[in-house]
């Protein structure tokens, strides 16, 4: 059996696409996924599967979720070996990196958008493109910076969602 982790986008904000864990723990049980665990009401699905094709599995809860709640969301699913290089992989310095954010990317963008991307630059605000995860570190704190993950999404021509450190650590330990 193979550990994953799947990310949900936008679920319980707000008051909207309200998606109970205990009731998303039962749907995804019942889809197949063993020894599922949730973290946190934002999306955070801790799972062992037999397969490996991410893909295969992002499909497989998406039209799960669809089904039984009747909306889309959007799912990353990473193995958990790759979340751990993400993890490791951030090129800030700890004091920087316990207060980053982490953008798990659907997949690696152009390098070129890439390069486009890196051209438009706030005081305060750093950020790195590392294969599929965007790393961002805002000195006055997340809620005040002015990136935001819609802008990435749109010149990386990609879909993402971000985690804290503290949820990356969280869901490693978990898994």
């Amino acid at each position: 059996m193979k550990t994953h982790v799947a990310l949900l986008r936008g679920i319980n904000v707000g008051g909207h696409k309200k998606v109970p864990m205990t009731e998303l723990r039962e749907l995804l049980t019942k889809s197949g996924l063993e020894n599922v665990k949730t973290y946190i009401q934002s999306g955070n699905v801790i799972f062992q599967y037999q397969s490996n094709d991410l893909k295969v599995l992002e499909n497989h809860i998406k039209k799960a979720i669809l089904d039984h709640f009747g909306f889309e969301v959007s799912v990353l699913v990473r193995a958990k070996v790759q979340l751990k290089t993400i993890l490791d992989n951030c090129p800030f310095p700890e004091e920087n990196k316990v207060n980053s954010y982490f953008a798990i990317l659907s997949e690696i963008p152009n390098a070129n958008l890439v390069k486009e991307a890196y051209a438009k630059t706030y005081e305060n605000e750093e950020y790195e493109i590392i294969n599929d995860c965007l790393y961002f570190y805002c000195a006055k704190g997340y809620g005040n910076a002015k990136f935001n993950l819609n802008y990435f999404e749109r010149k990386l021509k990609v879909s993402a969602t971000s985690r804290n450190y503290k949820t990356m650590v969280k869901l490693l330990e978990l898994s």
